[in-house]
């Protein structure tokens, strides 16, 4: 998945405390954390190599257990299309410090709320191992066009 926007539900932000100019602004603007060039971009490379991508908002909570049925079905209300634990404080630390941002997720497991069953780590493991070459296929042409 692309991400394109993301909640930050993990209770805290990693610009919390005395913030050094230098770095970045007291209150970095989040209104575009995600770089729309850097999105169509990595869109096109994915048509080209055939490989299919769903664009869609980020959701990090803060585990490490996964969610409940409740809790699903809130994330989906607010606008979520997928959940981690990670992902977010790094995006608002790069905002931060002026960096453009590309977010990439590969969804290992659908979480319909009614239709909930216990984690199968093995079936992770595969969805994960199977999309790690598409990732690297994606990632590699990225750079490459990037950095032209």
């Amino acid at each position: 998945m692309i991400i394109i926007d993301h909640i930050n539900l993990l209770g805290d932000n990693p610009l919390i405390g005395i913030n050094d100019e230098s770095l970045g602004p007291r209150f970095p603007d989040m209104s575009e954390p995600y770089c729309k060039t850097f999105v169509n971009l990595i869109e096109e490379i994915a048509l080209e190599e055939k490989i299919k991508l769903q664009k869609g908002v980020y959701a990090a909570m803060s585990g490490p257990s996964l969610e409940t049925r409740a809790e699903y079905r809130f994330l989906r209300t607010i606008g979520a299309d997928a959940v981690g634990m990670s992902t977010v404080p790094e995006v608002i630390v790069a905002v931060h410090s002026s960096m453009k941002v590309l977010g990439l997720s590969v969804i290992t497991d659908t979480c319909f709320p009614d239709a909930l069953k216990p984690i199968n780590i093995r079936e992770i493991l595969h969805f994960a191992q199977t999309a790690e070459p598409k990732l690297t296929t994606l990632m590699r042409r990225f750079v490459e066009k990037v950095t032209v």
